[in-house]
């Protein structure tokens, strides 16, 4: 693998745990240094931090306030 590339991924701590864990992109980094930015965006969608998966991670939790709210105000109507 080049210099740089090498560089660049012990650089990042969340890239180099993610070649570590899939190994295929060392060898495809290798035959190939221009997919730098794929390996970035597939080390993105592995650990969900893509726009997507935090917007339906915010979801979650603002579901989750909402249905523990009725909860409170279904507990309190009781008393």
């Amino acid at each position: 693998m080049r210099k740089d590339i090498v560089d660049y991924v012990s650089q990042n701590r969340e890239i180099q745990q993610f070649i570590r864990q899939q190994p295929v992109w060392y060898r495809r980094l290798s035959r190939n240094p221009h997919d730098l930015q794929a390996l970035e965006i597939a080390a993105l969608h592995h650990y969900q931090k893509t726009i997507p998966h935090k917007v339906e991670k915010f979801t979650n939790g603002v579901q989750m306030a909402s249905m523990m709210m009725s909860m409170f105000q279904a507990m309190k109507s009781q008393t």
